[in-house]
Formats: structure tokens, C-alpha cells, sequence
């Protein structure tokens, strides 16, 4: 059976790096640098929920 999600482009994901051969200075780097983009998500993730609120209470029946 066939899903209608099979024509929606897939995230892509890089292949994982090998992170014995980083120095801990590049480590503490990517961390930095995937938290940073967690903080960028998680605005997002706010942002789009106070867009839902607003339109379920401008559309919202009593």
C-alpha cells in the first residue's frame, strides 16, 4: 500500500563522523554548535505553537 507521504522529500542526515579522531577542543565545538542549533529549533518549535494558539482561538466556535 502506498503512503501519501512517499512523494515528500526526506530529511537528510548526514553520515555519522567519527569522533575518535577529534581533539577535545573539536568536540566541545560541535556540542556548542548542535546547542545552538537545538536553541534555534526549539524557537521555532515556540514560534509555530503561538501561530497555532492564535488561529485555533481566532477560529475557535462558542
Amino acid at each position: 500500500m502506498r503512503d501519501d507521504n512517499d512523494d515528500l522529500p526526506q530529511a537528510y542526515r548526514p553520515p555519522p563522523v567519527n569522533l575518535e579522531m577529534m581533539s577535545i577542543e573539536e568536540l566541545e565545538g560541535r556540542i556548542r554548535g548542535h546547542e545552538a542549533e537545538i536553541a534555534r529549533i526549539r524557537h521555532e518549535i515556540d514560534r509555530k505553537r503561538n501561530a497555532r494558539g492564535a488561529a485555533d482561538s481566532f477560529f475557535k466556535t462558542s
